[in-house]
């Protein structure tokens, strides 16, 4: 079959494709080889899928259904594939094969899943309590010698980029300075080092058989347990600016969020105002101004 890329796909990937970049390009020939090499049936490709990898919902050789998910080096495949080895299951998607072969072309086979329904389809409560719970199963001590990138060396490359952002676009200086001011601080004696996710948010956590709610997607780093929950917290941000009581909803979010995950209050505030200012200068400097704006004056209350 044609293993067409979906245009969500497409769109996300060219906002971060360095120069000559050809991912996408070999993306169908690679996703043949791994269908074959597997020995799998392709039912069809997930639509309209993630921002950073094709999703092709497949049948093993003994009618298994499973899922071949096939991601660019920059979305860092094998460090994924190292996640989820660790984590065998336990609050996340299981990995089914683990070739060596496929990390050359960043494939993974998965545990299906049901991608058309996560924790986000709930009503919002009980969303964050099923998205917590699901967390906390995964914040388990990093394997020695981990391959993980670490909070402080991701956080790291980030503030460059966010440091550009407020010199080309003066006015999100403040906001940026508050949040660099934040990392500093957090960064000097961090509570835990723990396995995270690293990119935990409500949309990522599926219905699945084995239990009812597992995550995918990780692009795992390795610190403290508040900068991963940072994400959840503002989760459903455009309802959260909507809502003229939008920033007291955010306090009372973030201190039942820190309560029930036993993360300190004020160190959940910080990593959330330093992941919200660094998303928010991003999705301008790619030209998503709206979504960069959303974050921003979110990212203003804290």
């Amino acid at each position: 079959m044609a293993f067409e890329p979906p245009r969500r796909l497409v769109r996300a990937l060219g906002e971060t494709a360095p120069a000559g970049d050809d991912w996408l390009a070999r993306l169908p020939e690679m996703a043949e080889r791994a269908v074959a090499r597997l020995g799998l049936t392709v039912e069809r490709v997930q639509v309209p899928g993630g921002r950073s990898s094709l999703v092709v919902l497949v049948r093993q050789a003994d009618g298994t259904p499973a899922v071949l998910k096939l991601a660019p080096p920059r979305a860092r495949p094998e460090s994924e594939r190292a996640a989820l080895a660790h984590w065998g299951g336990r609050g996340a998607v299981q990995l089914l094969a683990s070739d060596a072969r496929d990390g050359e072309e960043g494939a993974l086979l998965l545990e299906r899943l049901h991608p058309d329904v996560s924790v986000r389809s709930l009503p919002e409560a009980k969303a964050l309590l099923e998205a917590a719970g699901t967390l906390r199963r995964l914040w388990v001590e990093p394997p020695a010698d981990h391959p993980f990138e670490t909070v402080a060396e991701r956080t790291a490359r980030q503030a460059v980029a966010m440091r550009a952002g407020a010199r080309r676009e003066p006015e999100v200086a403040a906001l940026v300075d508050a949040a660099l001011a934040a990392r500093d601080d957090l960064l000097v004696a961090p509570p835990e080092e723990r396995l995270l996710h690293g990119t935990f948010r409500q949309s990522k956590v599926l219905a699945g058989e084995r239990l009812p709610w597992l995550a995918v997607g990780p692009d795992p780093v390795v610190g403290e347990n508040a900068f991963d929950l940072a994400r959840l917290v503002r989760d459903r941000v455009e309802d959260l600016i909507a809502s003229p009581a939008g920033a007291s909803i955010t306090r009372r979010r973030i201190k039942r969020l820190a309560q029930s995950l036993e993360v300190d209050q004020e160190r959940l505030r910080g990593w959330t105002l330093f992941r919200a200012v660094e998303s928010g200068v991003r999705a301008v400097r790619v030209g998503r101004p709206r979504d960069g704006e959303l974050l921003l004056e979110f990212a203003g209350w804290l």
